[in-house]
């Protein structure tokens, strides 16, 4: 692997053994070209000189003078292309956010490492570093760019199709509803994800005809669901911006009454992710489509503005607990304090738990085991469209059983 790849490699601590420690590893892994600086200033030095910049450094946080995060500042004013691995002996929540930190600052980074380094996590980061490398001669996937005119025809000539993403009640594996997830079938780039469309919408003042038209067929959708006997939830994201004119209650009362759908059959997802405008509307909004039943999921909880003062505020009966506190909670004491605190919320208030981004089964056993009301992710079903669910829920019904996702003292979804 590595005698194929001429990395140049920096290595910054204030630790003379470390760096002779570090140094061996490399060079048994295949490394050669290696530098080694005890401080910040000399490191900069190698970094400015363009015959030993380095393709990778690994960083040491906690050094005299100089340490680990002014250090990344001062790459970041250079303009550092190259890899960054995290070697410290503080403890990991301390990494965690320092990574974060420098993923903020656009560097890329590949891990972090704890010491006593181990020869085999580094060698772990590192086939991170090959791979990386190996593809720089690819053309990258670059996300293509929607103008506004473009998705406003996507819009009016019913390129938007809805998917829908099963959540299931985790004591029992029932089927309680879907959340509706918008899909753009482009004729020639074919599916076009949200993140590529959404935020146009939102700034070009094209996101509540697009909300409606998502409305609209997650509501006849809704209906047939309903008239076949199946007793689902269908939720619909709703975007601040949304909330913004009082129009917007008349248009989803309306929609669900030519659908023929009941209001308590309908979820509306409000993210956090933005400030609210006027607060008056958006309040006013929200509590008359509770009082006629519908019901309000805030979404992604935990990531965005004032959540405590939302759930305070507004009539919400769902918390949907967001993904990035869910998958690997059960290994990672951070998360698992953050996601607890949430569930308990959420029980407190009297509020179903949707856990997000349920990605493994052992992010499924987490949720048996604290009492996790519902459940939604890539473990138990990617989106799909409506035609397809059927065929899924039978097949998800044969997994319960063959992998004894609930327990037999709870009885099977029938």
């Amino acid at each position: 692997m590595a005698e194929q790849l001429p990395i140049r490699i920096l290595i910054l601590d204030d630790d003379p053994f470390i760096l002779k420690l570090l140094t061996r590893m490399l060079a048994n892994l295949g490394f050669s070209s290696v530098d080694c600086s005890e401080d910040g200033t000399n490191a900069l030095k190698l970094l400015d000189n363009v015959a030993t910049r380095p393709d990778l450094i690994l960083l040491d946080l906690n050094m005299p003078g100089m340490d680990g995060i002014e250090f990344v500042r001062h790459l970041v004013e250079r303009g550092y292309s190259g890899s960054l691995i995290l070697v410290s002996g503080e403890d990991e929540r301390m990494l965690k956010t320092t990574e974060k930190l420098v993923q903020a600052h656009k560097i890329p980074i590949l891990g972090y490492l704890q010491k006593p380094v181990q020869p085999e996590a580094l060698r772990m980061q590192l086939m991170k570093m090959a791979s990386s490398l190996s593809g720089q001669n690819k053309k990258e996937n670059v996300p293509k760019i929607y103008d506004a005119e473009i998705i406003k025809k996507a819009i009016t000539t019913g390129e938007l199709v809805n998917y829908y993403q099963p959540k299931v009640r985790v004591k029992t594996g029932e089927v309680a509803g879907v959340e509706t997830l918008v899909r753009w079938h482009h004729p020639v780039d074919g599916v076009i994800y949200p993140g590529q469309f959404i935020g146009v919408a939102e700034q070009c003042g094209l996101i509540d005809l697009l909300t409606e038209t998502v409305l609209k067929q997650a509501f006849a959708q809704a209906g047939i669901w309903q008239k076949l006997g199946c007793d689902l939830k269908v939720a619909v994201n709703v975007s601040m911006d949304n909330l913004a004119s009082l129009d917007f209650q008349d248009t989803v009362v309306k929609l669900a009454t030519e659908a023929g759908v009941l209001p308590g059959r309908i979820v509306l997802e409000i993210t956090e992710s933005q400030l609210m405008g006027d607060e008056r509307i958006s309040l006013e909004i929200l509590t008359r489509l509770r009082l006629k039943r519908f019901h309000l999921s805030i979404d992604d909880f935990g990531t965005g503005h004032s959540s405590l003062a939302q759930l305070r505020d507004i009539p919400f009966d769902e918390l949907k607990i967001d993904q990035g506190f869910v998958h690997r909670a059960s290994e990672d004491e951070t998360l698992r304090a953050i996601y607890d605190a949430s569930l308990a919320l959420a029980k407190q208030l009297d509020m179903e738990a949707v856990a997000e981004g349920v990605e493994d089964r052992e992010d499924w056993e987490l949720l048996r085991q604290t009492g996790c009301d519902l459940a939604q992710g890539n473990f138990i079903a990617s989106p799909m469209l409506a035609e397809e669910l059927g065929a899924w829920v039978k097949k998800w019904r044969d997994r319960i059983g063959a992998e004894a996702l609930v327990s037999l003292s709870e009885g099977r979804v029938q």
